[in-house]
């Protein structure tokens, strides 16, 4: 089961902070919980600075509920430490099925 995430960030900074540092560790910690990233890309453009990411669940995973305890997890928190999460002014989840 994929799911496509956008995260939107406040400013440039913010995203280059978020994308080489948090999200490099949350790479390190997804595996734990059965989770993986398909890919990591930004979006620098138009004033718009967004950081995409392909993320893999488990199949049959309810993917709200795992990326609840996921982010409630000590090992989330560790991967954001030093991070200020109202950097993040919105998130996007997009479920993607597969055709075949």
């Amino acid at each position: 089961m994929l799911q496509l995430r956008i995260y939107t960030l406040r400013s440039a900074e913010a995203l280059q902070q978020y994308a080489t540092v948090h999200w490099t560790r949350h790479l390190k910690t997804f595996p734990t919980f059965g989770v993986s990233t398909d890919g990591v890309w930004t979006e620098q453009s138009g004033g718009t600075h967004r950081l995409v990411a392909l993320i893999r669940f488990p199949a049959g995973a309810d993917t709200a509920e795992l990326t609840r305890h996921i982010m409630a997890s000590p090992e989330f928190a560790a991967d954001m430490a030093g991070f200020d999460t109202t950097q993040i002014v919105d998130v996007q989840t997009i479920l993607l099925n597969p055709l075949h």
